[in-house]
């Protein structure tokens, strides 16, 4: 009887113990934000924000008020998910839900990726506005200086899904520096840099083939800024140029500098697999 007590109560520490340690292992990982199922229904207040009536939370007072109607029916719901078919209709007015664009540029030297320059300088939006009437924005950033490749889309769910940290998009760079690479620092690359943010390392880095000792092939998933100029500073080198040539699987193949596509069904299919 007396081990059975010992037992129970070593049973109950045990617990104690394992439920601590599991809430420290959830206070330590970082999570995100969910990631986007892209399923073909979309929630109200979403639907009319993409449709460019109003905010999101603007929306939620409008469907509140009962002047949004579904297939001629007041919603009030403000959960209430609107499926492909459905009419939506804001004031009488009938609400065409967006076409969602997907555009690859090849982003030329000299064009921010913010789409509004405070100085009135050159940005990539100039770039794509024939490719469709819809606005599209960069789903990551580039430097004014670095070239290559850029995806563009209205699709705001695919740019949540390609910068989550559980997706981490991969990306391959054409690194020019101002100074020969040798195998040393190109290991230390993969082995981890500490920067002030934090230690950094890409999954590969290899001399690019036919081209000089100041010319390598960058591989990584991070999303810092300027992340690879900063690695090759850290290391007492200089980036003179550096272009993205590879981007989620997307390839700059028969893609001219400063020139625009749109993708494929299959590539857009692609993006929106989850991993």
């Amino acid at each position: 009887m007396t081990s059975e007590r010992k037992n129970s109560k070593s049973d109950k520490n045990i617990s104690k113990r394992d439920k601590r340690k599991y809430i420290e292992f959830r206070q330590k990982v970082k999570k995100g934000d969910p990631l986007p199922s892209f399923s073909d229904e979309v929630r109200l207040n979403k639907f009319l924000s993409n449709a460019g009536i109003c905010s999101r939370r603007e929306a939620d007072v409008l469907i509140a008020a009962g002047v949004v109607m579904i297939n001629d029916k007041v919603v009030t719901e403000l959960g209430y998910k609107v499926k492909i078919d459905d009419e939506v209709k804001y004031d009488g007015e009938t609400i065409k839900s967006v076409v969602k664009r997907y555009v690859l540029l090849n982003k030329p030297k000299g064009f921010g990726t913010v789409i509004n320059d405070p100085k009135g300088r050159k940005t990539v939006t100039s770039l794509v506005q024939k490719a469709c009437k819809e606005m599209l924005f960069p789903v990551d950033k580039l430097d004014r200086e670095t070239t290559g490749l850029l995806l563009m889309t209205n699709d705001s769910d695919l740019m949540k899904k390609l910068n989550h940290p559980r997706y981490q998009s991969k990306k391959i760079y054409h690194v020019e520096l101002n100074k020969s690479v040798s195998s040393i620092h190109l290991n230390k690359l993969m082995s981890g840099i500490d920067l002030e943010d934090g230690k950094t390392k890409v999954s590969n880095a290899e001399h690019v083939d036919g081209g000089s000792s100041k010319e390598i092939g960058i591989e990584l998933s991070s999303g810092k800024t300027k992340v690879i100029k900063r690695l090759f500073e850290a290391m007492g080198f200089t980036v003179v140029k550096l272009d993205r040539v590879r981007y989620a699987g997307l390839t700059k193949k028969d893609l001219p500098r400063g020139m625009y596509r749109h993708l494929t069904k299959n590539e857009i299919s692609f993006l929106k697999m989850t991993k």
